[in-house]
């Protein structure tokens, strides 16, 4: 049987032999296949079977009826086959009716490539990925009028507590970079200190010691 491969699925041509490119050249780890439609893929995945599949809705909004029901039907056909898709729209609604719908990742298309590859490769392996100024206007509306307090019993600031909860999540330092708003660099910068704070060696060895210190303390690990 053919090596799994990565399906974009978008009815406008050109946008999809771009996107499924740019995917080819940051070596997504898979073949990348373009196909005009998911019926498209339906008529060939016996023949070539979906590692996973990126679908771009553009404009469109998850919460149309008719949208609704096609994902529903793509996530059912797919199986453990993690969907994921691209969307104009960063509505916080909009996002959490993908997420009833099944989906394993909603990629807003205002961010770059890199993070995009990421994103896939974070619903291979299991996760979720949403926009993190979604999910944190969402959280910082929750948090509204309440007193803040330290996290994680004042070990860490509030910035190293997301890097770490990142960090338990298994998420690699480009997405922490884009979900925090921060550098790349910067990034790795919180990760050392919080490895010197806890005595550790690697981050592998941080979620490890996180989730034995501070098992109930999720912070931003529930958010997906």
């Amino acid at each position: 049987m053919a090596e799994p491969a990565l399906f974009v699925i978008d009815s406008r041509t050109l946008d999809r032999e771009c996107l499924a490119q740019s995917l080819r050249s940051h070596d997504i780890g898979m073949p990348v296949i373009a196909i005009g439609s998911f019926e498209e893929w339906l008529a060939q995945k016996q023949k070539q079977p979906a590692g996973a599949v990126l679908i771009n809705i553009g404009g469109q909004k998850v919460s149309d009826p008719n949208m609704t029901s096609h994902l529903r039907r793509v996530v059912s056909e797919c199986g453990s086959v993690p969907v994921v898709i691209l969307a104009d729209k960063e509505d916080m609604s909009q996002i959490l009716k993908a997420l009833e719908c099944g989906v394993h990742g909603y990629i807003p298309t205002s961010v770059g490539i890199d993070v995009c590859v990421e994103a896939i490769r974070l619903a291979m392996a299991g996760g979720t990925f949403v926009p993190a100024s979604s999910v944190l206007a969402m959280r910082h509306a929750a948090e509204a009028g309440t007193q803040e307090t330290r996290p994680m019993g004042g070990m860490f600031t509030q910035r190293q507590a997301e890097v770490v909860n990142a960090l338990r999540r298994g998420k690699a330092n480009k997405i922490i970079a884009y979900e925090l708003n921060l550098r790349e660099s910067t990034v790795k910068v919180h990760i050392r200190n919080i490895m010197k704070k806890l005595k550790a060696t690697n981050r592998t060895e941080v979620a490890y010691m996180i989730n034995d210190l501070f098992p109930s303390e999720s912070g931003f690990a529930d958010a997906d």
